[in-house]
């Protein structure tokens, strides 16, 4: 990975990606809007994901394919369905505040720089310097005005929550220059509140969802009602969810508001742990397959301290991490499979009173399914897509191209005719009408031909094709790879045939 954060979001500003939500009115933190291109991509990978977990589900162990099915649920459910989950009493991040600035930050995002010395003498009087995670610099800086004759490198990051609470007086805060102004940690819940019905009180108190699983086991009962399906099988969901992060950062990743693709699978208990071990191998194939780098790529299991409560009673819950450049060369989570065993079925069969089990006629069994739950961040796989795609080009430095798969590419082809006479414009504008019944493509005349392919390669598109003075003749055109920059001439009623298999429709 080559590219910095700076480069990529310049980049994605640039050419309609992404945009900062209310950026006339100087933007509102942890927003995002997505641009013309930005949300073609989304639309791509929800798309993938969808056709792949629920329209052709993948084949089990037994080489069959899986029953899953759909859902769309409320963005606000009743109060009790989050207290029932566990979230209204226990769905908080730890925080700390700046007495002067006002900042807020994740207690568990800030680090220190500790002397090194000071770190095995007990130095009391020694200062530290905190930061948070991975923006070190600021800090750094401030070793050199402050903690005279040191120089950073007697100094050691450490996680701020491994200095024990009575030290917090020694800190330097992120945004100060003076120790002693971070308060002792407190717990900050993270659902938005809001309110239905024209009263505003406790009695009419709602929240928008921090997650779409809940949804899905509200519904699991109306499903196996009207739907004949069996255990093993599987509800898959998509939409938007909220968490009211005390730092938002690194771009989109992190972000008050964004989009989950979620598939909860229910499975009788003793099956667990292998369900588990199939989703955590077939969703690393998923992001394989639409381009990104297995280097990239790894799955790591979750320490029991950072377990979610649902997960410590079972096989617990393995990340698949994604190596971003805010995060290099260490990795940031992409998707979560975690064993949920059967706690949100308990939980709300005890809070709605309504009898959530499932009967195996074959077997003359009743139980509560265990859940395996693969959660994907729909955002956070635009980025990575993203991240992934960036590549500068080798024989234009001061140039760069967006290398995505072809399946995820926001426009699959580019529409030239080679100038703007002779017929060409007539012939190309009615390929594009031809070609954009099915596909995303776009129709380009103007400028030298040389700065449409630089245009439509930035736009990660990975074919050109080019109506020329030939085409006229033979009634071919000429097909650019954006990879290869290879150029192949192919007749023009087989140009929507080779789309078709380039992107694997």
């Amino acid at each position: 990975m080559t590219a910095s954060m700076d480069e990529i979001v310049a980049l994605c500003k640039r050419r309609g990606f992404i945009f900062p939500a209310s950026e006339i009115y100087q933007g509102i933190n942890g927003f995002w809007d997505y641009g013309p291109l930005g949300i073609e991509l989304k639309n791509n990978l929800r798309d993938a994901w969808w056709n792949g977990m629920v329209r052709t589900s993948p084949l089990g162990p037994d080489g069959e394919p899986l029953q899953i099915v759909g859902l769309d649920t409320s963005i606000i459910q009743n109060p009790r369905a989050w207290e029932a989950s566990g979230h209204v009493g226990g769905f908080s991040d730890p925080m700390v505040d700046c007495r002067k600035t006002k900042a807020r930050y994740r207690y568990d995002h800030l680090h220190v720089l500790r002397a090194r010395e000071a770190s095995a003498s007990g130095n009391p009087n020694q200062l530290m310097f905190a930061f948070t995670e991975g923006e070190p610099d600021a800090a750094k800086k401030k070793i050199k005005k402050l903690a005279k004759g040191a120089n950073e490198d007697d100094f050691e990051a450490v996680p701020l929550k491994d200095i024990p609470v009575s030290e917090l007086a020694r800190v330097v805060g992120p945004d100060v220059n003076e120790p002693g102004t971070l308060t002792e940690p407190r717990q900050f819940n993270l659902m938005f509140k809001t309110y239905v019905g024209a009263i505003q009180s406790e009695d009419s108190v709602a929240y928008l969802r921090p997650e779409t699983a809940q949804g899905i086991f509200l519904n699991f009962k109306n499903v196996v009602d009207t739907q004949r399906v069996k255990v093993p099988f599987g509800i898959a969901q998509i939409g938007k969810a909220f968490r009211n992060e005390v730092t938002p950062r690194n771009y989109i990743f992190r972000s008050r508001e964004f989009e989950q693709m979620e598939m909860e699978w229910f499975c009788h208990p003793d099956t667990a742990v292998l369900w588990h071990e199939f989703w955590c191998k077939e969703r690393t194939k998923f992001w394989q397959d639409l381009g990104l780098s297995s280097a990239n790529l790894n799955l790591r299991a979750h320490d029991r301290d950072e377990l979610a409560h649902y997960a410590k009673e079972g096989v617990g819950t393995f990340d698949i991490e994604y190596r971003f450049p805010f995060s290099a060369p260490g990795f940031g989570e992409l998707e979560g499979v975690a064993h949920r065993v059967d706690y949100d079925l308990r939980q709300h069969q005890e809070f709605s009173g309504v009898k959530l089990s499932y009967f195996d006629a074959e077997k003359n069994e009743r139980y509560l399914p265990h859940v395996i739950e693969p959660a994907a961040g729909l955002s956070r796989g635009v980025l990575a897509l993203i991240c992934e795609a960036y590549t500068p080009d080798p024989a234009r430095p001061s140039q760069v191209y967006m290398k995505f798969h072809p399946r995820v590419a926001p426009v699959k082809a580019g529409v030239f005719p080679l100038v703007q006479k002779e017929g060409m414009p007539e012939v190309a504008e009615k390929l594009f009408r031809d070609l954009r019944k099915k596909h995303v493509v776009q129709y380009d005349p103007k400028q030298a031909i040389g700065k449409r392919y630089a245009r439509m390669d930035e736009a990660g598109t990975p074919f050109c094709i080019t109506i020329d003075g030939d085409t006229l003749k033979d009634q071919t055109v000429t097909i650019r790879d954006r990879d290869t920059l290879t150029q192949d001439r192919v007749a023009i009623d087989k140009v929507a045939a080779f789309l078709d298999e380039k992107l694997n429709v």
